[in-house]
């Protein structure tokens, strides 16, 4: 585990989310290898889409680089240490068929 203190560098989130996200982060770490960034990642996203419904993102390592749209209020980069986790949601309507989304569906006439 990491025992560093998280550092937020960028949020648009409530205060609330923001330390669920710290604190999952935190169990993440003390679950899994530290190297293991996939699982880590994982834990989060899950528990995120528990908690505030689909369809969230969640990146974790120690050097990446990132452009993202996400949904407002749903944004959050900090670190821990030397580690670096990206949460955000995704602004998709997962009710819409993926030809629907896209517009391919052509409307009966």
């Amino acid at each position: 585990m990491l025992e560093g203190k998280a550092i937020v560098r960028e949020t648009d989130m409530s205060v609330d989310q923001k330390n669920h996200a710290m604190e999952l982060a935190y169990q993440a770490l003390d679950l899994h290898e530290v190297s293991d960034c996939q699982s880590i990642a994982h834990y989060i996203k899950k528990s995120f889409d528990e908690s505030y419904g689909p369809t969230w993102h969640c990146v974790v390592g120690k050097d990446f680089g990132s452009c993202i749209t996400h949904v407002s209020g749903s944004f959050i980069f900090f670190c821990v240490d030397m580690m670096v986790f990206l949460l955000f949601k995704d602004g998709r309507d997962l009710s819409k068929t993926k030809e629907e989304a896209v517009g391919v569906l052509q409307k009966p006439t």
